[in-house]
């Protein structure tokens, strides 16, 4: 599996996470600030469209992931 890939994923499953505890109207609601770390995950999948810097993917690459 390549980094592009894993940080989709990565990325898709923290979106689904913290909305299901931030959304009032999940059986799993813990608090609404939840919804902050959906906000950044979104605005740094956004940047890095741009920059095609992302912490997640050099991180990956550190832990020795092959790059896409």
């Amino acid at each position: 599996m390549t980094t592009e890939r894993l940080v989709r994923i990565i990325a898709g499953a923290f979106v689904l996470v913290s909305l299901a505890l931030g959304v009032e109207a999940s059986p799993v609601f813990v608090s609404k600030h939840f919804l902050w770390f959906t906000l950044f995950v979104g605005a740094n999948l956004f940047q890095s469209g741009f920059t095609r810097v992302c912490p997640l993917e050099s991180m990956l690459r550190r832990l020795g992931v092959k790059p896409a």
